[in-house]
C-alpha cells in the first residue's frame, strides 16, 4: 500500500466533511456509497469504518454495472467497436491517424520505464499492459480511443494490476457471498458515448491529442489530476469540482485558449455528457433503486454508485 499523505482542511471545518455514506432510513436501514474509480489501496485506509460496517452487515450489493460478470465485459468490449470490416484508418482524417499512431507508439516505448518493481514482481510486463489496453485500437471507434489515450499516461499506469474501488468492492461481496446486482445495462452506459456526432469526435481526440503532445513536450500541466482526486475522496470533500471529471470517465475540453468556434463544440460535448452520463443516468437509476427498495423491504442494500454523479 502506498504511503499518502493527507493535508486536508483545517480543523474547525472538519465537520463539514463527509464520509460518502448516506443511510436510507427504514427498517432494516439500506445505504448509498460513493465510489471512486481509484485503486482502492489508495483509499481503503480512510474509509471510515460505518462505510465497512454497513457494507459488511447489508444482504444485498448493488453497483452501476456488475464487473465481475463475464457478459459485462465481452459486451463493453464489443460496443467499443467500429462496424465490421472498418478500421480506424478508414475513418479518421490522416493527420490525427498519424499523430495518434506516433503517440501510441511513444508510449509503447515508455511503459517499461513506467512500471513500478511492485508491478514486475506480481509478473505485469509492459507489452502485457499495453496490449490489454490498447490491444486492437485499430478496431475501436474514435470516441473509445480518445478516452483509451486519456488512461494511457504513467500515473494510470503505475496504478494497474491493483482492482479500482469498486472491483474491490464487488469481488468482496462475492467473497462474503453476498447477493449482488447492477443497476444499468452495459448499452446504457455504452450507447450514449457512440451517440456524439462525428465532427464532434474528431474535436474531442484531436483535443486528447494535443494535450498529450503538450504534456510530453513540458508545455502543460493537467490541472486535477487523479491524486488530486484521491486527496479530495480521502479527505471526505464532497463539493470539489475535481469530481466532476471522474464520474463519467469523459475529460472536459472547456478552456479559454480555445477559439470561440471550438468553444462552442467544447460546450456541446459537455452539455451533451451532461445530459446523458448524469442526468438522465441519475433519474433511470433513482427510479430503479426506488423499485428496489419497494420490492423487498425486508433487505439492507449497499448502493455502491460513482460519488460525483
Amino acid at each position: 500500500m502506498s504511503v499518502f499523505t493527507l493535508l486536508c482542511l483545517p480543523l474547525p471545518q472538519q465537520s463539514e466533511l463527509n464520509s460518502f455514506l448516506w443511510t436510507i432510513k427504514r427498517d432494516p436501514p439500506s445505504y448509498f456509497f460513493g465510489t471512486i474509480h481509484v485503486p482502492y489501496t489508495r483509499v481503503w485506509d480512510f474509509i471510515p469504518e460505518n462505510s465497512k460496517k454497513a457494507f459488511q452487515q447489508s444482504h444485498i450489493v448493488y453497483f452501476e454495472l456488475d464487473l465481475t460478470d463475464p457478459y459485462t465485459i465481452s459486451a463493453l468490449t464489443s460496443c467499443q467497436l467500429l462496424p465490421q470490416g472498418e478500421n480506424l484508418q478508414d475513418v479518421l482524417p490522416r493527420d490525427i491517424y498519424r499523430r495518434l499512431k506516433r503517440h501510441l507508439e511513444y508510449v509503447k516505448l515508455m511503459m517499461p520505464s513506467w512500471m513500478t518493481p511492485d508491478q514486475r514482481g506480481k509478473g505485469l510486463y509492459a507489452d502485457y499492459l499495453f496490449n490489454a489496453i490498447a490491444g486492437n485500437w485499430e478496431r475501436k471507434r474514435p470516441v473509445w480511443v480518445m478516452l483509451m489515450v486519456n488512461s494511457l499516461t504513467e500515473v494510470d499506469i503505475k496504478s494497474r494490476g491493483v482492482p479500482v474501488l469498486d472491483l474491490y468492492l464487488a469481488q468482496e461481496a462475492e467473497r462474503l457471498r453476498k447477493q449482488t446486482g447492477a443497476v444499468e445495462k452495459v448499452e446504457e452506459q455504452c450507447h450514449p458515448l457512440n451517440g456524439l456526432n462525428f465532427s464532434q469526435v474528431i474535436f474531442a481526440l484531436n483535443q486528447t491529442l494535443l494535450q498529450q503532445e503538450s504534456l510530453r513536450a513540458g508545455s502543460f500541466q493537467i490541472p486535477y489530476t487523479t491524486e488530486d482526486l484521491i486527496k479530495h475522496y480521502n479527505c471526505g470533500d464532497l463539493n470539489s469540482i475535481i469530481f466532476n471529471h471522474d464520474t463519467s470517465q469523459v475529460p472536459n475540453f472547456i478552456n479559454a485558449t480555445l477559439p470561440p468556434h471550438e468553444r462552442v463544440t467544447a460546450q456541446e460535448i459537455d452539455s451533451y455528457f451532461r445530459q446523458e452520463l448524469i442526468y438522465k443516468r441519475n433519474e433511470r437509476m433513482g427510479r430503479r433503486v426506488k423499485d428496489l427498495l419497494e420490492e423487498y423491504p425486508d433487505k439492507s442494500f449497499f448502493f455502491a454508485f460513482g460519488a460525483g454523479m
